[in-house]
């Protein structure tokens, strides 16, 4: 029995071999098939990021493949991203924790529309002039829709702008001293970028505009055109001391008056109309006193003209009087009495 049963497997075993050995080669298959797609995918990473991630190695950017994979599917331009981490790998600020610059905060400076390469290149540049800019004030300058490189050019070397603005269409200011004589001044203003300041303070504008004002109003101040004249620093010292660049987004280094020139006599000239203003009201006044006596003379000559028609219809009702106290007899009665009584 038992010989029988082992008969049995053995035929049915023997029936199976074929079916194993194709369920194998199709296990085969497949696996072959899977590495073929594994090495063609790995080929095609390569392919796209080998470059990439090769260049970072080399500089020591620490950027993996995943990494550089992420980024595509984030639509970011990882070769920029790539480069700006090796730029500041290379002047020795990406390791600074200070800083503050990863390639995740790179990712999302890039994504929110901002300038990364601008940015890096304006830490750098402040790094070696030794100013307190880390990523995320340069990256909030930056999408603030400032010039966040130009800013810290700016705060390194300062730059001159003009007084007023040319681009106004004035080439001078124009103020007037105390004794009423026009000076036309032209000035210029030193200043330099305060990175403090930067987001939310006031324009180059509001900086021309102040610096107008204090120098009109250190000229109206001035007893005299000469004091002005003579001391022209006088005026960028009493500007200066105002604080025209209190929440600004630049610092005011010096202001220079470029040039001085002397317009016209502004007292004289309104002293002169006034007068002649004053002479017409005076000349008003005396044609209304003429005219009023020409008018009194009129009514006394109409006055004088009723008395006198008056005084001859008395005159005339005399005779009438006369007549008829005669008629009357009281005109000799009246003359009786009159001889009797003395």
């Amino acid at each position: 029995m038992i010989a029988a049963a082992q008969q049995i497997s053995l035929a049915l075993l023997a029936q199976d071999a074929p079916a194993t050995e194709g369920s194998s080669f199709l296990w085969y298959l497949l696996g072959g098939a899977i590495g073929a797609f594994l090495l063609f995918v790995l080929s095609l990473i390569l392919l796209m990021y080998g470059g990439i991630w090769f260049q970072a190695y080399m500089s020591n950017a620490r950027i993996s493949f995943p990494s550089l994979i992420g980024m595509s599917l984030r639509q970011v331009n990882a070769r920029l991203i790539v480069q700006s981490k090796i730029m500041a790998m290379q002047a020795g600020i990406a390791n600074d924790p200070s800083a503050g610059i990863t390639t995740r905060r790179l990712e999302a400076h890039y994504l929110a529309g901002g300038n990364v390469m601008g940015v890096i290149r304006a830490i750098i540049a402040a790094h070696r002039a030794d100013l307190d800019l880390d990523f995320d004030r340069a990256a909030a300058i930056d999408l603030a829709g400032r010039d966040v490189l130009e800013a810290v050019q700016t705060s390194v070397n300062p730059k001159v702008i003009d007084c007023p603005d040319p681009r106004s269409g004035k080439s001078t200011l124009s103020a007037i001293a105390k004794n009423g004589v026009e000076l036309k001044v032209r000035a210029r203003v030193t200043v330099r970028t305060n990175l403090q300041q930067l987001i939310g303070g006031a324009t180059e504008e509001t900086v021309i505009a102040r610096v107008g004002e204090g120098i009109i109003t250190s000229i109206g101040s001035s007893s005299s055109h000469l004091d002005v004249m003579e001391g022209p620093e006088v005026i960028s010292k009493a500007v200066l001391a105002r604080g025209l660049d209190a929440q600004t987004a630049f610092q005011i280094v010096s202001i220079d008056i470029a040039d001085i020139d002397v317009g016209e006599n502004i007292g004289a000239r309104l002293q002169a109309d006034q007068a002649e203003a004053d002479m017409r009201v005076a000349r008003a006044k005396a044609e209304v006193r003429r005219a009023n006596a020409i008018a009194a003379e009129q009514e006394m000559k109409a006055k004088v003209l009723e008395n006198r028609a008056v005084l001859v219809e008395a005159e005339a009702s005399v005779p009438m009087a006369m007549a008829d106290a005669f008629r009357k007899g009281n005109l000799h009665n009246a003359a009786i009495d009159s001889n009797g009584s003395r």
